[in-house]
């Protein structure tokens, strides 16, 4: 179930990059009106907003959790939130499975990040995040251009970069969300297109994939598409 995680009424951002402070900042810009809350462990405000010292001192496990930490710091973090009962994390670190040729330890660590998250949802890692202008959510890494809407189509890509560049075209088709999955290690591109069919403000669904994961689930979520008939 992504619904928590995807439709958030509090949001966490680990980290003190700049990624970390366009998350808080940009999902202020988009209207939404939860709580956030920074987390880090010196700092003592992320972009205006007060900073909490660790997990612990939340005032709750938090729906979405934006984790703008070094890998190792990554998996370490998710394994916590999954037993403080968070409703799902974006992991924004790179240095994974996509980095196996370049990195002997990245696939394993991977799995570790697998393992960590038991049955909390995954976005990523190695993704910007997503961008839900349904509900005006923005759990994203970078700039977010476009205005909310009540309904659109459900953009699902690898990459953040082809987010961005989606995002910041002037277009009348009205854009409902923005997902980057990046390695989708836990959340596949099939798992998001199955969320996306059943949320009735969504009236289409473009994918930029570079792979998928399971082509059995992927016929079983085109068959849903032609039964609701929402187009991919």
């Amino acid at each position: 179930d992504l619904a928590r995680l995807l439709r958030p009424r509090s949001v966490a951002v680990i980290g003190g990059g700049v990624w970390c402070e366009n998350v808080v900042q940009q999902c202020r810009a988009i209207g939404f009106r939860g709580a956030i809350w920074p987390v880090h462990p010196t700092r003592t405000e992320i972009a205006g907003a007060p900073a909490f010292e660790g997990l612990a001192e939340l005032p709750s496990a938090p729906d979405a959790v934006f984790i703008g930490v070094n890998r190792t710091l990554t998996v370490q973090l998710v394994a916590q939130l999954a037993e403080m009962g968070a409703g799902g994390a974006t992991c924004f670190a790179s240095g994974f499975r996509e980095a196996q040729l370049e990195s002997e330890d990245g696939a394993d660590l991977q799995e570790q990040l697998l393992a960590a998250a038991k049955d909390m949802p995954v976005i990523g890692p190695n993704c910007y995040g997503f961008i839900n202008y349904l509900d005006k959510i923005s759990v994203w890494s970078d700039q977010v251009s476009g205005k909310p809407t009540k309904k659109g189509v459900a953009i699902i890509c690898q990459s953040g970069t082809i987010g961005n560049t989606i995002s910041f075209n002037n277009r009348s088709l009205p854009i409902g969300y923005i997902i980057s999955l990046g390695n989708q290690s836990k959340i596949t591109i099939e798992d998001a297109i199955s969320y996306a069919l059943d949320d009735n403000r969504v009236t289409a669904i473009g994918i930029y994939a570079e792979s998928f994961t399971n082509t059995a689930k992927l016929i079983k979520v085109f068959k849903k598409s032609k039964l609701k008939n929402i187009p991919i």
